[in-house]
């Protein structure tokens, strides 16, 4: 089995691809199989949440390529802002992973698919659909617990901070 212990930040070129759903993506500890068939095991520091186009260094010298599986999904959306800020308040109260984007025809939310959260979410005048689509969630409290960075004992603690800001440069 092909040991997978760290991310890859260099420059090689990918030898190896690893297609995983969102709910697997956060696991640090996972027996998995390479898109090749090649058996796997994941071992990464506690709190690593993988996203589609991370890299990752295997023991035998290869670059794994991360791919996010197209997973059944929830796509909401809204007819102004203010219904969609509170539909993502809602599903954000109940500690849903949700993905945030928009295109042309405006803003929506992703969430895996629910039919209790898409009767939750109807009954607040969203219109859905179902789709099937890479997750990627905003990054959150998924690992780790609840936390920012200027907790006290916050290097102390694994997993990923609460808060990641864009760059404004």
């Amino acid at each position: 089995m092909l040991l997978i212990e760290h991310l890859y930040t260099g420059t090689d070129e990918t030898t190896k691809t690893l297609t995983l759903s969102f709910d697997q993506r956060t696991k640090s500890r996972l027996r998995t199989t390479l898109d090749s068939g090649e058996d796997a095991g994941l071992f990464l520091p506690h709190g690593t949440i993988l996203r589609g186009g991370h890299r990752l260094l295997a023991s035998d010298g290869d670059i794994v390529e991360v791919c996010s599986a197209p997973e059944a999904l929830l796509e909401v959306r809204c007819e102004n802002l203010l219904d969609l800020t509170r539909a993502a308040y809602h599903l954000g109260n109940r500690h849903v992973p949700v993905q945030v984007g928009g295109d042309m025809r405006g803003g929506w939310l992703r969430l895996a698919d629910d039919h209790v959260l898409a009767d939750m979410l109807r009954g607040l005048g969203c219109m859905l659909s179902h789709l099937e689509a890479p997750f990627e969630p905003e990054a959150g409290a998924y690992g780790g617990g609840h936390r920012h960075g200027d907790d006290d004992d916050a290097d102390e603690r694994p997993g990923p901070r609460i808060h990641e800001y864009r760059s404004r440069a």
